[in-house]
């Protein structure tokens, strides 16, 4: 018998369950909390109350009500959200995570699964190994999760079979090589009735290990992060006053004292560390895992979204990286769409290159991919919009995980994980050259600009686009013209009309754009260009003022009137898929620089209007 260990000195576990729908994974973390002693009076009489209410066990107890907590979960009997609880035993402390089954709400999993360190991963003992159980392994082996617990429940419907039991794990241990894993404890299971839960279960006189809470209670919870160089990203710089600078951030890794000497990274300065600041004042240390506030000797750029490391071990700098990249949105990863990466404390803007390849959870075969959709897993190169602090997933799972971030909804849309930094981030930098942009304005007598037109097939976006250059070559400006159906003969002719594509398509205009603008020319763009995250990409390429949104605002039942193309009418037959406006969404600009309405201005009355409007805007003169 371990006699019990003080609350400040048991360590934590944090765990996860997951598995396959009905797996039992609720009412295995329900018999741990009871069996854990961690349901005070008052809840068990609630749960007695929900059970006749919602329970599936008669006049039994539910235990897999005290996780569900939506009432969606609990009139359908399954976990859709990640249910997360606190309990203790006289030796340690644990959180787990019960996360969903099924495989719509994966994306639920990954992030219970982000921060455990250990997996109890069910099947069902009438089951076996499904996909869903493969497709979950194999995420918490991508997550850094090393320790497995193989718990093959509801034994008692196939009447306690040993041979069922061990063809599971020897299923499950096959399956299991191609994965990371460092043990796998296998555990026979009744979770609805608690056997092998707290205690060995007369049932299975055959099964001579722990139980369940009896091996959670003695492995390895150990991480080695404090063995780890030191990691504190900013969260926040203190300045209550002038003779006060402080920063304030959760360790990563490592530990620090005062005097210690530390880089700031990206920017690289090096200093020592004055003071470790704490409520009840300064503390002599800090490990992984404590939120400190640190004071420095010298006076540093140092913000929010910087990393202060050990200056003889310091993190990678890069913004190219090769990644495992998880998807976790209905709408596709779409290749060179603008997105947001949450890494550390930092925000960055951020593109995806097409998958290098997706990976088949079941076979571990690699598949041939341009995106990945929903609960897809591929390899994928990530390219961010400034140089950040980072160290491989495999080595800190803090400094090497990321989110990704929809521009617009403020949607996690997928997570990610560093391999390493590609080369080439390193060795390409600016070439600097006699001749700027600025050289070439002063010979061309005007400022650059882009004209970008945008509005849905047939809408007079290339009329009206050659009627301006026109114009303005009758100025003396020097333009270029860059049409949506010339530039599909030859820069864009490998590409299709998928949304990916469709963004690959603009991403390629918009960096020609920009080398155009740099020569101080004004290039027209005439493109459908649908996705308002597109077009912002390329507004980002030039400087605010060089970009210059022209909606050409044509409601869709003139365009399909007009249809010169024929386009419409073969769309609407079905014979052209991913047509925008029939079968491809349309996002119209909300605040474009210019707006034409073709239903009340002529062509050429509109190509005179954007004229006018260069001429005030500075771009070019008017005849003289």
């Amino acid at each position: 018998m371990h006699a019990p260990v003080a609350s400040h000195d048991k360590d934590l576990l944090r765990f996860i369950t997951c598995g396959s729908v009905d797996d039992g994974k609720s009412t295995l973390i329900g018999r741990l909390l009871h069996a854990a002693h961690a349901l005070p009076d008052d809840q068990l009489a609630a749960l007695a109350d929900e059970s006749r209410r919602f329970g599936t066990q008669g006049d039994q107890l539910d235990f897999a009500l005290l996780v569900d907590g939506l009432s969606a979960e609990r009139e359908q009997g399954i976990t859709i959200d990640v249910a997360y609880r606190f309990f203790a035993t006289a030796r340690r402390k644990f959180i787990v995570a019960d996360t969903p089954g099924h495989e719509q709400y994966t994306r639920n999993m990954v992030t219970g699964a982000s921060t455990a360190q250990l997996a109890v991963i069910l099947v069902d003992a009438r089951k076996g190994v499904l996909t869903q159980t493969r497709r979950h392994s194999h995420i918490v082996s991508l997550l850094g999760i090393r320790q497995v617990v193989l718990a093959i429940n509801k034994l008692d419907l196939v009447d306690w079979s040993r041979e069922r039991f061990e063809t599971i794990v020897s299923d499950y241990r096959q399956f299991a090589g191609h994965l990371q894993f460092d043990t796998i404890t296998a555990i026979p299971l009744s979770a609805l009735h608690g056997d092998n839960i707290a205690a060995p279960s007369a049932h299975t006189p055959w099964y001579a290990g722990p139980s369940l809470l009896q091996h959670l209670e003695q492995v390895d919870a150990s991480a080695g992060a404090g063995d780890a160089p030191l990691r504190l990203p900013v969260q926040w710089v203190c300045r209550p006053d002038l003779d006060f600078r402080g920063y304030a951030g959760r360790i990563l890794g490592g530990s620090v004292r005062p005097g210690d000497s530390v880089r700031v990274l990206p920017s690289g300065r090096q200093t020592t560390v004055a003071r470790i600041v704490g409520f009840d004042g300064d503390a002599v240390q800090a490990g992984s895992g404590e939120s400190v506030m640190l004071t420095l000797a010298d006076e540093v750029d140092a913000s929010r979204g910087d990393v202060l490391c050990a200056a003889t071990d310091p993190a990678a700098v890069s913004d190219q990286f090769e990644t495992t990249l998880i998807w976790m949105d209905e709408a596709p990863m779409l290749p060179g769409r603008p997105y947001l990466v949450k890494l550390a404390a930092t925000t960055v803007g951020a593109s995806f290159a097409a998958p290098k390849y997706a990976i088949d959870v079941n076979s571990f075969d690699k598949l041939a991919a341009r995106t990945l959709e929903l609960n897809g897993i591929g390899v994928v190169n990530l390219a961010l919009d400034r140089p950040v602090a980072f160290d491989p997933y495999a080595d800190n799972r803090d400094m090497g995980g990321f989110i990704v971030i929809d521009r617009y909804s403020n949607r996690t849309v997928g997570a990610g994980l560093i391999h390493f930094a590609l080369r080439r981030s390193h060795n390409i930098h600016w070439q600097a050259v006699d001749i700027d942009k600025q050289a070439r304005v002063r010979q061309n007598g005007h400022r650059p600009a882009v004209l970008w037109f945008t509005g849905l097939s047939g809408s007079g976006k290339s009329t009206i686009a050659n009627i301006v250059e026109r114009e303005l070559h009758a100025l003396g400006a020097r333009t270029y013209l860059l049409d949506g159906d010339n530039v599909r003969h030859g820069l864009s002719k490998d590409l299709g009309f998928t949304d990916a594509d469709r963004v690959e398509n603009i991403r390629r205009v918009g960096e020609v754009a920009r080398l155009m603008v740099d020569a101080g020319l004004i290039v027209l763009t005439a493109f459908i260009s649908p996705f308002r995250s597109e077009r912002a990409l390329a507004r980002s390429m030039v400087e605010g003022d060089e970009f210059i949104e022209v909606f050409v605002d044509t409601p869709l039942a003139v365009v399909e009137a007009r249809d010169p193309k024929g386009l419409y009418r073969k769309a609407r037959r079905g014979e052209l898929k991913n047509f925008t406006g029939i079968d491809s969404p349309y996002e119209a600009p909300s605040t474009p620089e210019l707006r034409i309405d073709t239903t009340a201005q002529s062509p050429e009355e509109a190509a005179h209007a954007i004229v006018t409007a260069l001429v005030q805007r500075g771009i070019v003169r008017a005849a003289g």
